[in-house]
């Protein structure tokens, strides 16, 4: 077996353990689904799993249910690179947010996190937090009007952030009206709970922000950018009332 695909076997073992433990009873055609293999897949990984010693029980009479015992953990939590950055990156915006309630150990499951990078990756995660802007919580009226971005938008917009690649965007207005957009997302902005992406914008050929729960529809391109500084954006984050 290749070592790619040995790796991820070991990986969607983990993920099977950690979807048994949560979900309770699960089926093997509904893990398949999930996890976008096959049942003679899901059936081979869950015995390799309970070779290992993990304590899988098979129900035959439920068309084919399986269980992990509730009692048994899903032990140390293995976090792919991407994983492990978003989670970093969500530490600094709670801290850099000025919460009281839940921080005292963040400090020390950053470090932890941090330690497992390799130098390299360590100064990726750096650069990537330092484009990260918090501003002030948002007015009631923009609260009003926010809605929750669509997942597959949100997966987008992730990809081209960490990326530094071009998206394009169809864009709803605060009027109404619905513009096509190619944009570099430089920055993201959280005016809490309202998420801003600060790019520069190919048809205006300027900075601007666009409210990321106001996009349409996105898909990433091939053409990379270079990070601007942050200052080159400050006259549209003022502009748009977005104060860093």
């Amino acid at each position: 077996m290749a070592r790619s695909d040995a790796d991820g076997r070991l990986r969607r073992m983990e993920l099977l353990a950690a979807e048994l433990k949560q979900e309770g009873l699960c089926t093997v055609s509904g893990l398949a689904q999930r996890f976008g293999v096959s049942e003679r897949t899901i059936a081979r990984d869950l015995r390799l799993m309970r070779e290992q010693g993990l304590p899988i029980d098979a129900d035959r009479g439920r068309g084919g249910g399986v269980r992990l015992d509730h009692h048994w953990g899903v032990g140390r939590l293995n976090l792919s690179y991407a994983e492990a950055v978003d989670l970093l990156i969500s530490i600094a915006v709670a801290e850099q947010m000025n919460s009281p309630m839940f921080l005292a150990n963040l400090a020390s499951v950053r470090r932890q996190l941090i330690a497992s990078f390799s130098r390299e990756k360590r100064r990726a995660v750096e650069k990537l937090k330092s484009r990260i802007l918090i501003g002030l919580t948002a007015s009631t009226y923009v609260q009003a009007g926010f809605s929750v971005p669509p997942r597959p938008i949100v997966q987008t917009l992730h990809q081209a952030f960490l990326d530094q690649v071009a998206m394009t965007i169809s864009y709803r207005r605060e009027d109404g009206e619905t513009s096509q957009r190619q944009i570099e997302p430089h920055y993201l902005m959280l005016n809490y709970p309202v998420w801003y992406i600060v790019a520069f914008d190919h048809l205006r050929g300027s900075p601007r922000t666009f409210r990321c729960d106001r996009i349409q529809s996105a898909r990433v391109t091939d053409e990379r950018f270079r990070l601007r500084p942050n200052s080159d954006f400050r006259e549209c984050l003022e502009r748009a009332g977005l104060l860093i």
